[in-house]
């Protein structure tokens, strides 16, 4: 007996859904792998501040947060740009490899031409200026990516997944790269040297995925990708009051604002490389060993992306964010009492306790990945809900609102890092990896790596618990959008396509 085959998003749904190219999708995810990877390099500023250009630590936190509230501002200028301009072969490769090239540009200045050259503080904070505006430039464009390729609710957490697995395998395999290949070169310490040596690599690697990026992006980065619904060419411009209608009447976007800003506090403070010596080098006793382990950790969760996918395609993203979110604290908790009742620095020589440590953070960093999948579909939902509510297809402006919200409150990450290193005795030099561990050490890495991502999951599913847009919820918003297009389409074509 022939098997009825499966009916398709479109078909169960009753909307025609676009959809792309599974290697489209894996291409172009390829510009935040790109990003991871100058991602890394920041982590490693705090170092770089103080053996290049002199930098005291506390003083390197202040001007880590001051730069990063002014990447939160100009990002909503980079969007209403991106928003504005139309060329005759679309606009995201555009942005996207200029971004590139400032950003790149900054960081070869920082770490190579300018460092341990005596220029201070004045001449590092104007490259890392320059640095944030490549930075916009190409973030905001890559992320505009994937709900211009899809709107099927089914393909749509994919997009994500390929984002995930680059955003999470890609900086430890780097990282790997820095603690296992260039810092034994240089004594084990963060040297310039180092640092330098670290940046030439990396920027060369990053282009690689540029490249890759913009291909994946070439189908769909034309200008009818990006019309809009308004009837006339006066009500499709885009200016800042839109920006601030997002922000103010846009329920479903703030609700995820709150959602993904108190997740991005604690990964930011998280990631910082002196909470990762601390963490691995400190407590565990290794840092090579420790950054190895924790990707062998990382690779099974590609296995939790992808089926965190198809529950978020099946029962939609704000049911797969309040779910995987009670799971993350849960094990949260369990790895944080396991880390305060067992010595650390018995877990890599013990069999058993490394087998329970790595099982437990193994299923966190899954359970993590499906809540950040469903995080990156619930964006592209708010995205055309959007639409539907203003007639203005924003993908730039949404995520230039969101990033400029999300910049300014995270912005506290470096200085969260430093200054608690601060408190605990490391005000005049960073932690090292060859520092013996002590109580004050534990208790605050304790705090940092687990406690902070706790607080932010806990902010999520008080900000989910309003949140309308739910799986029925999108397939009327979409049939609402495609009925809306055909009527504009039908009254006045060449004014709605302006």
């Amino acid at each position: 007996m022939a098997r009825n085959p499966k009916p398709t998003a479109s078909e169960a749904d009753g909307v025609t859904y676009r959809r792309a190219r599974t290697w489209e999708i894996a291409f172009s995810q390829l510009n935040n792998g790109s990003a991871m990877i100058f991602y890394v390099l920041v982590g490693l500023m705090s170092y770089l501040q103080n053996a290049g250009y002199g930098i005291a630590v506390a003083v390197a936190g202040i001007i880590l947060t001051v730069t990063r509230v002014f990447d939160g501002v100009i990002d909503p200028l980079v969007g209403l740009i991106i928003e504005k301009v139309r060329f005759r072969f679309g606009k995201l490769r555009f942005f996207m490899l200029a971004g590139w090239a400032i950003r790149s540009f900054a960081i070869l200045m920082l770490f190579v031409w300018g460092s341990n050259g005596g220029l201070g503080a004045a001449f590092f904070i104007a490259l890392y200026l320059v640095y944030i505006i490549g930075s916009s430039m190409n973030d905001i464009a890559g992320q505009m990516s994937g709900p211009v390729l899809t709107n099927d609710p089914r393909q749509r957490p994919t997009v994500q997944v390929w984002a995930t697995v680059y955003a999470y395998l890609i900086p430890s395999i780097f990282t790997i790269v820095s603690t296992v290949v260039f810092l034994p070169r240089h004594g084990n310490e963060f040297t310039v040297g180092m640092l330098s040596e670290t940046a030439i690599t990396y920027v060369a690697c990053s282009f690689v995925f540029q490249i890759l990026a913009c291909v994946g992006v070439a189908r769909v980065d034309k200008p009818e990708s990006f019309v809009h619904l308004g009837v006339t060419k006066k009500d499709a411009e885009v200016s800042v009051r839109d920006m601030w209608n997002v922000l103010a009447h846009n329920g479903a976007f703030l609700r995820y604002l709150i959602s993904g800003a108190s997740d991005k506090l604690a990964q930011v403070v998280k990631s910082q490389a002196v909470i990762g010596t601390l963490m691995w080098g400190i407590l565990l006793g290794n840092m090579q060993l420790g950054t190895t382990l924790s990707l062998i950790a990382i690779l099974p969760g590609i296995v939790f992306a992808i089926f965190g996918a198809r529950y978020t395609g099946k029962h939609g993203s704000k049911a797969a964010t309040v779910t995987w979110t009670w799971i993350c604290i849960i094990l949260a908790v369990v790895l944080a009492a396991f880390c305060l009742i067992v010595d650390l620095r018995s877990v890599l020589g013990s069999l058993p306790l490394t087998i329970v440590f790595f099982l437990v953070y193994l299923l966190l960093n899954g359970a993590s990945m499906v809540v950040t999948v469903a995080s990156g579909a619930m964006r592209a939902d708010v995205i055309d809900y959007e639409l539907d509510r203003s007639g203005k297809f924003l993908p730039a402006t949404v995520t230039a609102t969101y990033n400029f919200v999300d910049q300014i409150i995270s912005s506290l990450g470096a200085t969260l890092a430093l200054g608690a290193v601060a408190l605990i005795g490391f005000t005049t030099v960073m932690p090292q990896p060859t520092d013996s561990p002590n109580t004050a050490i534990l208790l605050m890495t304790m705090l940092l790596f687990f406690g902070l991502p706790i607080l932010g999951w806990v902010c999520t599913l008080f900000a989910m618990h309003g949140y309308k847009l739910n799986r029925g919820e999108m397939i009327a918003v979409q049939k609402r959008i495609a009925d809306r297009k055909a009527e504009v389409k039908a009254e006045a074509p060449a004014e709605s396509l302006a």
